[in-house]
């Protein structure tokens, strides 16, 4: 295990904050010319990943996941975790001072610092290699740290494992992140099979028992009130200050003292119950008789973490719980944890959209997502329009430069395309036909899908199916008979065993374009 002696420490710190201008070129972004001080991040992120051995790109997903690459300016997150890698000190979770002991870096220094809090994550994640006696072939296999990553969540499985698979998500989507003074770091999407060990049996399969698309993971008991001494009459809108998985694992704490009823995650609007409707969760004072709570994944002076599918998630609940028990779909009754009486919070914050989400919440708002089409045409450089525009933000959303989202098919879209084929092992020619936008646009998890599946994994299945079998598959994102008869026409054609379920073999099939 690389360890350095404390007397170091100031040396390194002053490295990592001005950060020379040798160029670094790593695999998840492009050599730069911009000048160090434009890309201390990605600096700092090479620097720990080349230190303590761990792969550069799931360093990123893994701060990413936590922090959306925000460290806050050293304010604490609500589990009391710092900076980009949230090093946590709580009764349960004592990261920040294993990286302290690991690196010979102070604890203040870990929380307000950004290159020294990457290196204390880097070093944390190579201590938990080292204690699963992960050797020097198995640190160069991404697929390998998925018990690594759990264990780096802090929380118990299968809470741990929800944790380790939205990084995956990460790796396999691909992502690119704005940080700050205008810096991007991306990681390029890839194929993705973690090695899951004894996390394989630890998804979280328990259904909502009061709001059906949602999971169930229950509160610790002492964080909530049996029954209620009120009608319920309003929904309080929270954002966690934190991530998903941690929040879920806060909110499973004996000593936090704290839940709400549901938590939504960002990057896919997923939703998990804690509390019982008919039960009092503690999340808003003196409206916590009265009121359902909803945490949202993220921080309010981020509004990147405030995403679209969060959005319509989040209300689609908000409208099912209102008709549920006969709440008013409206502000005076769909309130913020700011405005609930006798409260001291901010959130949501200035950045949460209210009249977008009060417009989904009473059915208003389009449900245009700007990526599917009936068809899905040739493009390339010179071409414009709504399809060139779709092909950008999928490339950027999967970590590839292409340029403003203008519908303007130009060199820096034709650049990212030639990266994306290449990766996949497509014949390069900056073309986007119909192997191509199969590829981009299966892009990202492989989860098992088969009838009656629902969600964003089934609107990206039937997207690239309409890429592939040059037909239109709606993209309603509802597996149904149609999207059935698609599937198995595919695995038919495409010398696939066919069987209508989309599995690992009709995934890969698909994300290599074929």
């Amino acid at each position: 295990m690389p360890r350095r002696p404390a007397g170091r420490t100031r040396g390194r710190a002053a490295v990592l904050a001005s950060l020379t201008v040798t160029a670094l070129v790593v695999p998840g972004r492009p050599a730069g010319a911009a000048p160090a001080e434009a890309d201390s991040m990605n600096r700092a992120f090479d620097r720990a990943a080349e230190e303590y051995g761990v792969p550069r790109d799931l360093l990123a997903a893994v701060g990413y996941g936590e922090t959306r690459l925000n460290g806050h300016a050293g304010l604490p997150s609500q589990d009391n975790g710092y900076g980009v890698m949230h090093l946590v000190s709580n009764p349960v979770n004592h990261s920040l001072e294993k990286a302290s002991a690991l690196t010979g870096e102070s604890a203040a220094e870990l929380r307000k610092d950004t290159g020294t809090n990457i290196l204390g994550g880097a070093a944390v994640l190579r201590d938990h290699a080292d204690a699963l006696g992960l050797d020097t072939a198995d640190r160069t296999d991404i697929d390998a740290w998925y018990p690594v990553v759990a264990r780096y969540s802090g929380a118990q499985s299968p809470v741990a494992a929800l944790y380790a698979d939205t990084v995956y998500t990460f790796l396999a989507q691909g992502l690119r992140a704005t940080v700050a003074g205008g810096e991007q770091v991306t990681v390029t999407s890839r194929p993705v099979s973690p090695e899951k060990g004894d996390f394989a049996k630890a998804d979280i399969t328990a259904q909502s028992p009061d709001y059906p698309p949602a999971l169930w993971v229950a509160a610790a008991s002492g964080n909530f009130a049996t029954g209620r001494t009120a009608t319920v009459d309003k929904v309080v809108v929270h954002v966690t200050q934190g991530s998903y998985a941690g929040t879920i694992s806060w909110f499973q704490n004996a000593t936090s003292k704290v839940s709400s009823h549901y938590v939504v995650r960002s990057s896919d609007g997923q939703v998990t119950q804690m509390v019982r409707d008919k039960d009092t969760a503690y999340h808003a004072k003196s409206a916590n008789a009265s009121s359902l709570g909803i945490e949202h994944e993220g921080f309010i002076d981020d509004p990147a973490w405030f995403t679209d599918t969060m959005y319509r998630s989040s209300a689609a609940l908000t409208a099912y719980l209102c008709d549920r028990y006969g709440i008013p779909k409206d502000r005076s009754h769909v309130i913020g944890h700011s405005e609930a009486p006798g409260n001291d919070h901010t959130d949501p914050g200035a950045n949460w959209n209210w009249t977008y989400y009060m417009q989904l919440v009473g059915g208003s708002a389009g449900q245009a997502d700007g990526l599917s089409f009936t068809s899905y045409t040739v493009q390339k450089q010179g071409s414009t329009g709504s399809q060139v525009k779709a092909l950008q933000t999928l490339l950027n959303r999967q970590g590839y430069a292409a340029g403003a989202e203008d519908g303007v098919f130009g060199a820096a879209t034709e650049s990212a395309v030639r990266a994306f084929q290449t990766a996949r092992g497509l014949g390069a020619d900056g073309v986007v036909g119909p192997k191509t936008w199969t590829a981009v646009l299966s892009a990202g998890t492989t989860p098992t899908l088969a009838g009656g599946a629902s969600g964003d994994a089934v609107k990206r299945l039937q997207r690239s199916l309409t890429a592939a079998l040059g037909r239109t598959v709606s993209a309603d994102g509802t597996f149904g008979t149609g999207t059935g008869q698609a599937v198995r026409d595919y695995q038919s054609t495409r010398n696939l065993t066919v069987d209508g379920t989309v599995g690992a073999g009709t995934w890969a099939a698909l994300q290599s374009g074929r």
